[in-house]
């Protein structure tokens, strides 16, 4: 698989690619976000790394860029733990996963392969409920309007629409979604669903997700 690394800490960068190359990758490193869009923009990437604090251009406008250009390619952006504003923008303007700084070398590469497994994972086939429709070749959701899902918010949408018929626990979400990553709480799931209603009200759906903060959910038709 070949992996696009834009972080401008030189030793960072180098270290990182030694990991990616060791565990059977082909690295490409780059060190703003001017060069990360060149070489996006240039090549296929399986997976693309992309620091939130660059010059040039940041990872959130490069990741908004790439986004705009229908470039679905996963993208994991690294934060440092002050930047909590920044994960949400991220997350909004479409990256797939975060990590914060400083991380384990071993996280990094479990979260590379949940983002390109999972994506190799669906048939292509599309999903509806309601008045939405859910494809899986792009992460597209659409009704009035469209919007594209990061991989978290796809897989607890598709979840949900799969088990439509009854409500499904925190518990369940975050063994079936979150099982790669220990770290994540029952927040985590609160936080995706709140993502998720924001965007199925932005696309002007009928449908919402109801239930509460750290219990159940469900995928609901509010106009029927």
């Amino acid at each position: 698989m070949k992996i696009l690394l834009a972080e401008d800490t030189r030793d960072l960068n180098r270290a990182v690619c030694a990991v990616l190359t060791h565990e059977g990758y082909e690295a490409d490193p780059v060190y703003d976000g001017e060069e990360a869009l060149l070489h996006i923009r240039e090549n296929g990437y399986d997976a693309i790394i992309l620091d939130i604090m660059m010059p040039k251009k940041d990872g959130i406008q490069v990741l908004k860029e790439i986004r705009e250009s229908n470039i679905i390619t996963p993208v994991l952006l690294l934060t440092a733990k002050s930047e909590i504003d920044d994960r949400v923008t991220g997350l909004d303007a479409g990256a797939d996963d975060y990590l914060t700084k400083p991380f384990a070398m071993k996280e990094l590469l479990a979260r590379l392969r949940a983002m390109t497994r999972r994506r190799t994972q669906y048939s292509g086939g599309d999903l509806t409920f309601a008045d939405l429709q859910l494809k899986e070749a792009n992460f597209e959701l659409s009704c009035e309007n469209a919007v594209r899902l990061s991989t978290k918010e796809f897989e607890l949408l598709r979840t949900l629409i799969m088990n439509s018929e009854h409500l499904l626990d925190t518990d369940y979400l975050l063994s079936h979604i979150w099982e790669d990553e220990p770290e994540a709480a029952s927040d985590t799931v609160w936080l995706y669903v709140s993502y998720l209603n924001r965007k199925l009200e932005a696309i002007a759906s009928s449908v919402q997700i109801t239930g509460e903060r750290g219990k159940s959910f469900q995928l609901m038709n509010i106009a029927g």
